[in-house]
């Protein structure tokens, strides 16, 4: 990670750590970096989700790209995924999303897609980190003329909407589908595309008032959405989070599905339908041993890489598979769109259901999830990897490993942002793994303070 910029884009605290002369400043640097790799002035589509705060950013950033000469499309609420399809559908030169995805209202972010609607090369984000934070020389400011110009067209989201819903081909009639929109960017998209599609659609948490984003609801708050959906005799429900790239499942029973099961789901579909390509679900180290195994039984390569899509879609760009994620719902269907699209993923599923005529829960029964138990050892500072040498520690570990090699797994990873080391342990017993974890984690935090 960058000084500036995370996994993610930038991210903080808007008006504190995230303040509107520093969004001035990455859209003034953005539009000079991305001028110069494109050899003319960049036309660059902004939107964002629903925060008190974006408006406030856009207009930063919107000023800051027009004082390098660069032209604004301001799209107004549109999920992320949506930006990324627009930008490179469009001719856009680059797209900015205004938005913290699942963090509650006070966050926000700045991400920026390349035109083709990827995260931007590390070294493109390192140049704009050396003008930003260490004043680097851009020349002479445009004048007269050779000043940007801004356009806001908040229809955009319906060119969005008309694309998703063609990635499927059957429609949804005769289902009744729950959707919790997080008061956030698919507030109007999701519920719009279902509908559209013939389903019966009951909606929760679309009133955003800018601070109720993800304020006990959507995917990150999941218990709400479960009893909705068996109270109301849904068929299925889905979750997005704040800027709508990811989504949680839940089936007939109020029983959630995540990230791992809709991949199992749909991977092994798509491997009948002989379209997944390479044979491959990609995923990273924190998925669920279950996947894996089903892996295995399904013949289906899982490939692993570290926590974080960014990884996850290098992994897929570079090997050329089509189809991966994360347990927390941020699905890569990378025939349909170039990130994580938390519509698109509900659809494929609801697809799925409806070809198949089987329920969600019966088609979750092709994976098999252990139980996983997760416990943060605080350390005197992050990125701390330092029980690596400590010999008590390092036989601890060994010994947990070879408990669970059969029938679990261990996985201890140092956070790279807060002086935490995380400790997971999988296997069937619940009472077991947690006793073994929490016993990890206190000796961490013994020996390593």
């Amino acid at each position: 990670m960058g000084r500036l910029f995370g996994t993610d884009g930038v991210r903080g605290v808007a008006n504190r750590d995230l303040t509107y002369e520093m969004a001035a400043k990455i859209g003034h640097a953005g539009a000079y970096v991305l001028g110069k790799e494109n050899k003319h002035a960049p036309k660059i589509l902004i939107g964002m989700d629903t925060r008190r705060s974006g408006h406030m950013l856009e207009a930063a950033l919107a000023a800051g790209v027009m004082s390098m000469g660069g032209n604004v499309v301001c799209a107004g609420v549109v999920p992320t995924p949506a930006v990324a399809y627009l930008t490179r559908t469009m001719g856009f030169d680059a797209g900015i999303v205004v938005s913290a995805s699942h963090n509650s209202a006070e966050f926000n972010g700045i991400k920026f897609f390349n035109s083709e609607g990827y995260k931007l090369r590390d070294e493109i984000e390192a140049e704009i980190e050396d003008i930003v934070l260490d004043g680097e020389p851009m020349g002479e400011r445009p004048i007269g003329e050779g000043v940007g110009t801004l356009e806001r067209d908040e229809t955009l989201y319906q060119k969005y909407i008309d694309y998703v819903c063609s990635t499927v081909n059957v429609d949804f009639k005769g289902l009744k589908i729950a959707l919790d929109c997080a008061n956030g960017a698919s507030s109007v998209t999701s519920p719009e595309a279902f509908k559209r599609l013939g389903a019966e659609v009951l909606v929760l948490s679309n009133t955003p008032d800018g601070i109720n984003i993800n304020a006990g609801c959507g995917s990150t708050h999941m218990e709400d959405l479960c009893a909705f959906v068996k109270e109301n005799g849904c068929d299925m429900g889905f979750a997005f989070d704040g800027d709508a790239d990811r989504v949680l499942a839940v089936d007939r029973n109020g029983d959630m599905v995540d990230g791992d099961v809709i991949m199992a789901i749909c991977g092994t579909h798509m491997k009948k339908q002989g379209k997944l390509k390479n044979n491959t679900i990609v995923a990273t180290i924190m998925s669920n041993l279950g996947l894996f195994k089903m892996g295995e039984d399904e013949a289906i390569h899982v490939a692993k890489t570290k926590v974080g899509d960014r990884y996850v879609l290098q992994e897929m760009v570079d090997k050329g598979y089509c189809l991966g994620g994360e347990q927390s719902g941020h699905v890569i269907f990378l025939d349909f769109n170039t990130t994580g699209d938390g519509l698109v993923t509900a659809l494929q599923v609801t697809q799925i259901v409806k070809e198949s005529g089987k329920d969600l829960d019966e088609l979750a029964k092709v994976i098999t999830i252990y139980p996983q138990v997760l416990k943060n050892a605080r350390v005197a500072r992050s990125g701390n990897s330092e029980y690596i040498e400590d010999e008590v520690i390092m036989d601890e570990i060994n010994r947990l490993n070879a408990k669970y090699t059969v029938r679990g797994r261990v996985l201890i990873r140092p956070s790279g942002t807060e002086p935490l080391i995380r400790v997971m342990i999988e296997g069937k017993d619940v009472a077991e793994i947690t006793k073994d974890a929490e016993a990890l984690a206190a000796l961490l935090e013994e020996r390593l303070n």
